[in-house]
């Protein structure tokens, strides 16, 4: 009798745990869809062609977020232009080279708070170390190189972490064959974890486009369009986070603040997606 009664206990207590967390995942689901769904009704009756391709425009009225764009996209080559070397630069010397391994735990559990720090507080920091001590003043490059200090433990740790996964059996055929230290990490090892390289790429360019605390110290919200790269570059700016910032709590423009919300959790999506199906066709691709 006292089998039978813990045997239905336990599977009672199975039940009930399994309808659980079937009603959790459901409304985890049910949140996402709605949250989704509710931003792309409100935006996209509001996106036109005017909207994407003019420019702020007061004499008239006229809003459009094509300098938001170009800022946005600014943004992110030019954070990807440097924390992508440093970061995976970092993760190969700590897992391939660095023998210290109490210095490589201390550099992890750096990395890691980092990681958790606010936003807002890298946007001070980089307000006071670039925009002033550096003279940067409030410029894309500066609100760039903010990022690139949010984005690097990201990089560095999701690059370490692929790198561990390549088997050492490799690293030792290589050896076997003559090759040396770099020639096997560029020939053997690089091309064994491309795709968390590239995962940690697409997951930091997610975080740089929706990023905008450490942006409204750093990179400021001019809605204008300059000549060149360089003045681009060198002027103030406003992402598309920021310019959504700007127009719901600045100026009240809810309709152009949900439409460009829009596009950023279409973006958001089509990042996802890009991870996930590169993820996918590497790992296929290092099992054939």
């Amino acid at each position: 009798m006292d089998d039978t009664k813990f045997s239905r206990r336990r599977r009672a207590w199975g039940a009930l745990m399994r309808t659980l967390m079937m009603v959790c995942a459901a409304l985890t689901c049910a949140l996402a869809a709605f949250l989704i769904l509710y931003v792309l009704a409100k935006g996209v009756p509001h996106l036109s062609w005017q909207l994407l391709s003019t420019k702020p425009s007061y004499l008239d009225d006229t809003i459009g977020i094509l300098p938001d764009i170009i800022s946005t996209v600014c943004m992110v080559l030019a954070t990807l232009l440097v924390v992508l070397p440093l970061g995976v630069c970092a993760a190969v010397y700590l897992t391939e080279y660095a023998a210290n391994k109490k210095l490589v735990a201390v550099i992890e559990y750096a990395a890691e708070t980092l990681s958790g720090i606010p936003s807002i507080i890298y946007g001070l920091v980089g307000q006071m170390f670039f925009c002033q001590f550096l003279g940067m003043k409030k410029s894309l490059i500066a609100g760039a190189m903010t990022l690139v200090i949010m984005n690097l433990p990201t990089i560095m740790r999701t690059t370490q972490e692929s790198l561990k996964t390549v088997p050492q059996s490799y690293r030792e055929g290589a050896f076997g064959l003559g090759a040396g230290k770099w020639r096997t990490i560029r020939t053997v090892v690089l091309p064994g974890c491309v795709d968390g390289v590239i995962t940690g790429c697409i997951l930091a360019v997610g975080r740089i486009l929706g990023e905008t605390a450490a942006l409204l110290y750093t990179a400021g919200f001019a809605h204008t369009l300059y000549g060149g790269l360089r003045e681009t570059l060198e002027s103030s700016g406003a992402t598309l986070s920021v310019a959504l910032y700007v127009y719901a709590k600045e100026q009240g423009e809810f309709e152009v603040a949900f439409a460009i919300a829009a596009i950023l959790m279409v973006l958001a999506l089509l990042i996802n997606l890009a991870a996930t199906l590169t993820g996918r066709y590497f790992k296929k691709r290092r099992s054939l």
